[in-house]
């Protein structure tokens, strides 16, 4: 009896291989639009980028998956607006200075506690002409942190004058000035109703009514309210005399404000044909939406027919009575930066209420993208600019009156050692401060001019980040790892282990063998390591065949001495290797020696296919298939070390290295060495060059330090890659200095010490912060892998597998989060455990097959009738009856919108009594903010019915506040109001 092992590569592997190509054809392409008259004769002509839903390329709909576009707001104020939420309210300091260049600028320091989690860290916010930089920085009780570090990390090392502290508790209003100018949180659109065949704004305008059709639209948008007497967002509307009308459409999305300016709803006046005062509304809208009557074959909307030199992104909308659905294409002029979600192919929507938040999402992300336009920017720039000169101006004669504590003051809420009569005026001042930093936030709530409570938004959406508990109470040290299958083979400080959810730990290399980079290709039945021990450190190849053999045989673990077979020669003394990701024909490995690149390929043979491969001994070493192709010198040791695939693969690879302060391109053939990109910072934090593929075209993701810039690289011409600035390029800064980042189109997350930032690739906005306590990323070539502390029951015998069925919970209310330290809790031990985020939830594919794990491969037999005896063969194409019923159940709950889990009758009880009760429409089946849900919190309508409510946020006073159980997930969303209980006398 022969026994055949067959390898099949799993799903995750394939994605990871693709994750890193994108494309922007997503997102629409710019077009040349000219508006003609009746007659034919042209009238205006404009450049729009214009998304239709259709990428030009074919896609190819697998059976059993579906493509999903994600929607999110991006760069959401409860993620924006660090002065309201963090500072606000709240002991901090306040610095002023002016630069090398006799710029005033304003630096905002804050030691809080990330959404309750224990988690101390510094906030800060330098303000400039400019614009706003914010950072996070860690803590430490042993180390203090200086005005100069915060600055230096900001890249502000030169000053014309040396940053003052300001102790008025007035200039907390000053600030929050300055942060609104990033925009407004409120918003208002125009609606415009065009019949059938109207070709000129004239015509659109001055349709007094609109059919039974657009009735319905608005009434999807929101609710019809009364202006006069409206005590809420009026979006510029005349809400005491009714000169703009009687009625609009407002709804609350979010926690956003939205008033519509539709265009029947505005005065109309029948001696005006160009309705200057419907234009002046709906012309003055950065965003309009366009309702057009009509077939799909009748003349189409085109932006060049409005005069508008303000309107920046128009929505067309169409609706089709045969099947009740909404089809939808985006118009947004050219300077308009990439803004998502991406349209769906085709852009055609028969579930209204997903329509409803895709086109409100769509709408908010584009008109904050429109800000970033030269039209705005600059005049955002030039107020922003006078605000703070202005500022400086009034505060300099006072502050040198003062007498400047500055060198002696910490960043802490402790005092400094002074005499008592100091010690009390200080107390004072700072009982002052909060008391006016709190009335301040509670007046702006009011005001509306703050986004509402996210109790009062759909929290319980299933986002494509959620985690899954994989391994709980991990005790050992991760170095390394990577993902083998649907398991995860681990260095830790024992051995290297291979976990599988659910399953006891197997040890494959005992501790002799000290892993400190591996890679696991299970298309090449290989495992490439690092052994990293000096002077000695090697690089080791593995059969994976073999290593599952003695697996499943349970033969000797395996030690550093029983792998001198397995070594590659001349790679004695590495310290990094990189191969690489898209390969094809051929691997590729670049093995670092000090300042010394080896290139090292694998040997092609194209009759070797996986199943002959697999026919060789065990114990033959891949070694010899193996072969080393020259040597290149560098000037410095790289840090970081990334391959880059050139367009033919011949002779124009590339290898990006971080050394010094530089990001250099070196040509794989020739050894020849470009600069890429220079840091003009001191002090440089090289983080990661990560390869992405725009269209086929090589891009490089360059961090550093807070920054990620987007580089294009081009083909190489005449021996010598083209890597000039390119209108493509761009560059963000992440909010804390990330230990890795992970590349998964659409997104990019950064994984820093106790958070996961989540940002879209194609222009770095901001998506979704999770907190993640002593957070540690361990693999992420295919599925997500980290590390954790959570609070799990010591007295819990439930499984990781029952807990990793769960989705983890999203955007809890403020009550329902644990208040009290995770090591004080009755019954509850902090402890480590390792969590997954499947990679194809964030790349767009919903269900998947997965590959059976090597701990515990099928064995299935054959009948053949060539003689040979039953084989045994280990694969993942059968499904159960339970399976298909399984996934069967989940896509039609995910096509349907609810797979949210049921609540128990406990908590749905408790929901009922904290959740505030909103009016639901039946026609959509949808639940809905009404004109009376102009949400404030419940702890702002307590205060102004002259209640008291408690300040502290302390554990130890918190006792009348009710209690969860933790979750044993780490994601704990940021709430804006995690801290706005209020207590003012």
């Amino acid at each position: 009896m022969c026994i055949i092992w067959v390898f099949f590569s799993s799903v995750s592997e394939d994605l990871g291989c693709r994750r890193g190509e994108f494309s922007r054809k997503h997102y629409g392409s710019v077009e040349l639009l000219i508006s003609s008259d009746a007659d034919g004769a042209i009238q205006r002509a404009g450049r729009f980028r214009v998304e239709n839903g259709s990428s030009g390329e074919n896609i190819d709909y697998t059976p059993g998956t579906w493509h999903r576009t994600d929607v999110h707001l991006e760069n959401p104020e409860y993620h924006t607006r660090w002065y309201f939420k963090y500072f606000l309210g709240k002991v901090h300091q306040n610095y002023i200075g002016t630069d090398a260049e006799k710029n005033p600028f304003f630096l905002s320091v804050v030691l809080s506690d990330q959404n309750n989690q224990r988690v101390p860290q510094y906030h800060s916010i330098l303000w400039r002409k400019t614009g706003t930089q914010k950072i996070c920085l860690p803590y430490s009780p042993t180390k203090t942190l200086s005005v100069k570090s915060i600055l230096s990390a900001m890249s502000l090392d030169k000053f014309e004058k040396s940053p003052r502290e300001i102790f008025h508790p007035e200039i907390q209003k000053d600030l929050l000035v300055l942060e609104e100018q990033e925009g407004s949180v409120n918003f208002k659109f125009g609606v415009l109703y065009a019949k059938d065949g109207q070709l000129t704004d004239d015509e659109m305008f001055s349709n007094e009514t609109g059919s039974e059709s657009f009735q319905r639209f608005l009434h999807l948008l929101g609710d019809t309210i009364t202006l006069k007497g409206w005590t809420g967002y009026r979006g510029g509307l005349d809400t005491k005399n009714d000169t703009t009308g009687t009625c609009s459409i407002y709804t609350v999305f979010q926690g956003h404000e939205i008033m519509f300016h539709v265009s029947t709803m505005l005065p109309y006046s029948r001696e005006n044909k160009q309705q200057v005062e419907r234009k002046r509304h709906i012309g003055n809208d950065i965003v309009t939406i366009v309702f057009q009557e009509g077939e799909e074959s009748s003349p189409a909307f085109k932006p060049s027919m409005i005069r508008s030199h303000f309107t920046h992104i128009f929505a067309l909308v169409r609706y089709n009575k045969q099947n009740d659905s909404y089809r939808l294409k985006i118009f947004s002029e050219e300077s308009v930066p990439l803004f998502g979600p991406p349209l769906p192919s085709p852009p055609v929507f028969t579930n209204h209420q997903e329509f409803r938040d895709f086109v409100l999402v769509k709408l908010i992300n584009g008109e904050k993208a429109t800000l970033e336009t030269p039209t705005f920017s600059q005049k955002r720039q030039r107020t922003l600019d006078m605000l703070i000169r202005s500022l400086y101006q009034d505060l300099m004669p006072d502050l040198h009156k003062v007498n400047n504590m500055l060198n002696r003051r910490s960043f802490s809420d402790v005092l400094p050692e002074s005499p008592k009569s100091t010690r009390k005026k200080e107390e004072a001042r700072q009982a002052e401060f909060v008391r006016l930093g709190q009335a301040l936030k509670l007046k702006t709530t009011v005001k509306g001019d703050a986004t509402a409570n996210l109790s009062t938004t759909s929290f319980c959406k299933k986002e494509p980040w959620e985690s899954q508990s994989f391994c709980s109470n991990f005790p050992h040290e991760v170095v390394c790892a990577d993902s083998w299958g649907q398991s995860l083979l681990v260095s830790t400080d024992a051995g290297i282990l291979l976990i599988d959810d659910g399953q006891p730990s197997v040890q494959v290399f005992d501790k002799t063998l000290q892993i400190k980079q591996m890679h696991v290709l299970e298309a090449l039945d290989l495992l490439i390591a690092r052994t990293d021990k000096g002077k000695d450190s090697r690089l080791l190849v593995f059969r994976l065949s073999a290593v599952q053999k003695d697996i499943e045989t349970k033969q000797i673990i395996r030690s550093k001495y029983d792998c001198r077979e397995n070594k590659l020669e001349r790679t004695k003394g590495c310290h990094l290797y990189a191969i690489n990701t898209h390969h094809g024909s051929e691997l590729r490995i670049v093995v670092a020696i000090r300042n010394k690149l080896l290139l090292i390929t694998k040997k092609y043979n194209p009759r070797n296919s996986l199943t002959s491969s697999s026919l060789l001994s065990s114990s033959e070493s891949p070694v010899e298939e193996f072969q080393y192709i020259r040597e290149i010198c560098l000037s410095d040791p790289p840090v970081v070390m990334t391959l880059v695939d050139g367009p033919t693969g011949d002779s124009d690879n590339m290898i990006c290295v971080a050394y010094r302060h530089q990001f250099d391109l070196i040509n794989e053939s020739t050894g020849e060495p470009y600069r890429l990109h220079h840091v003009e910072t001191n002090k440089v934090n090289f983080v990661a060059a990560v390869d992405v593929y725009e269209d086929g075209e090589a891009g490089l993701l360059l961090c550093y330090n807070y920054v990620c810039q987007y580089r294009k690289v081009y083909p190489f011409n005449g021996g010598s890659p083209l890597i000039q600035p390119s209108a493509y390029d761009f560059h963000f800064s992440w909010n804390q200095v990330p230990h890795a980042v992970v590349c998964a189109f659409p997104y990019i997350l950064a994984f820093t010490t106790d958070s996961i930032e989540i940002r879209l690739v194609v222009n770095g906005n901001l998506v979704h912060t999770a907190v993640v306590p002593e957070l540690q990323l361990v693999a992420s070539r295919s599925d997500i892998y980290f590390k954790a502390t959570a609070a799990v029951s010591g007295s819990s015998d439930s499984s990781s597998k029952e807990m990793s069925s769960r989705s983890s919970p999203q955007t809890p209310t403020a009550d329902e989060m644990p208040e009290c330290p995770l090591s004080s809790l009755e019954g509850e031990v902090p402890c480590k455990n390792l969590y997954k985020i499947p990679l194809s939830n964030l790349v767009g594919r919903s269900i998947e097959r997965p590959l059976k794990s090597p701990l515990a491969p099928k064995v299935i037999t054959t009948p053949t009738s060539s003689g040979i005896a039953s084989l045994p063969v280990t694969h993942s194409l059968s499904l159960s009856r339970m399976e298909i019923k399984e996934i069967a159940s989940r896509t039609r709950k995910e096509l349907l919108g609810l797979l949210d889990e049921p609540i128990p009758k406990t908590e749905r009880a408790q929901k009922q009594k904290k959740v505030p009760r909103r009016q639901s429409d039946p026609k959509q089946g949808a639940v809905r903010s009404t004109s009376s849900d102009r949400i404030i919190s419940s702890s702002f309508e307590s205060y102004s019915e002259g209640r008291h409510l408690s300040t502290s946020s302390d554990p130890d006073t918190l006792s009348n506040r009710e209690e969860s159980s933790p979750s044993s997930y780490p994601f704990q969303p940021i709430s804006l109001y995690d801290e706005d209980i209020i207590d003012l006398k």
